[in-house]
């Protein structure tokens, strides 16, 4: 792109730039202040005046092995999201480019309504199919009286499905817009000099389609890690003993629960790094292997 070009393109986005920034430029700097100070309940009310702690709310929380579990926990919960969201969302759009119109129709009007419902919405449903006494889950497997979120990694399995049933619509229209977006030509083209059906996918559609993998990809790291509504409303806010707790759930107890604004602005602050982290270091990795950014 020239350079002129790339001024044009700027200018352009400049206006969007600017709402953006003002939208969100605000509440990070509120939220980084919040999480200098001891900032709690009395000092919300006037009983107390504001302590300045610095990076005190930082150290503490980091020197804390609950928040390490919670972590850690967080990656791999939203690690499994991601992956299976991307899986079932480009199984789904390559099955919807072939089957026929009618059962196309179908598969996208039942994505649209799990992307459609409301998270809490979902999850209760998600609850009562899975109940252990009265689910319909439990009567076809024939395990009544099972419970599904009674052990940690159930628990988190269950919420996870729950998580991928309501995203993969969103990988599925967009990686379905971005193959039926392939020239024929391409494939036609791949298939006379000898390519098979799995070779052609991997060494032509792949490629193509690398963009909006990116952006899928980055879409459901940032939706996946700060999931809240699912393992609150699926593990009644957060598990027996706080076993399914996640980053935001775990800031949400510090913040309301306790009353430790300050701590609970400190775990956001750390949140938003990570994903910060995390994005920047997928594209980096992404340009590195010669991918187009």
């Amino acid at each position: 792109m020239a350079r002129g070009d790339g001024r044009t393109a700027f200018a352009y986005l400049t206006p969007a730039l600017l709402v953006l920034g003002g939208l969100m430029a605000y509440p990070i700097y509120q939220l980084v202040l919040i999480s200098l100070f001891d900032y709690g309940q009395e000092q919300v009310s006037g009983g107390a005046p504001l302590e300045f702690l610095g990076l005190g709310n930082y150290t503490a929380l980091l020197a804390d092995p609950q928040f390490w579990t919670v972590l850690w926990q967080t990656v791999g919960f939203a690690a499994t999201c991601v992956v299976g969201t991307l899986v079932v969302g480009a199984a789904l759009a390559v099955l919807a480019t072939r089957v026929r119109p009618w059962a196309r129709m179908l598969l996208f009007l039942a994505a649209l309504g799990a992307w459609a419902t409301p998270a809490v919405a979902g999850s209760t449903i998600w609850l009562f199919l899975f109940d252990a006494n009265f689910g319909l889950v439990n009567e076809v497997l024939g395990s009544t009286g099972f419970s599904w979120t009674f052990d940690r990694w159930i628990a988190f399995g269950l919420v996870a499905a729950q998580v991928i049933w309501c995203s993969f619509p969103f990988v599925m229209v967009t990686l379905y817009a971005g193959i039926k977006a392939i020239p024929q030509e391409v494939i036609e083209a791949a298939a006379l000099d000898g390519a098979s059906t799995a070779r052609t996918a991997r060494s032509v559609m792949l490629p193509l389609l690398r963009p909006l993998i990116l952006v899928v990809t980055i879409q459901s790291i940032i939706w996946d890690f700060k999931v809240f509504t699912q393992i609150y409303v699926m593990t009644s806010g957060g598990g027996i003993a706080g076993r399914n707790l996640v980053l935001n759930v775990y800031a949400y107890q510090q913040a309301f629960a306790a009353s430790e604004y300050g701590l609970g602005a400190t775990i956001g602050v750390v949140m938003t790094a990570l994903l910060l982290l995390i994005t920047i270091g997928y594209l980096r990795a992404l340009r590195k292997s010669g991918e187009e950014l």
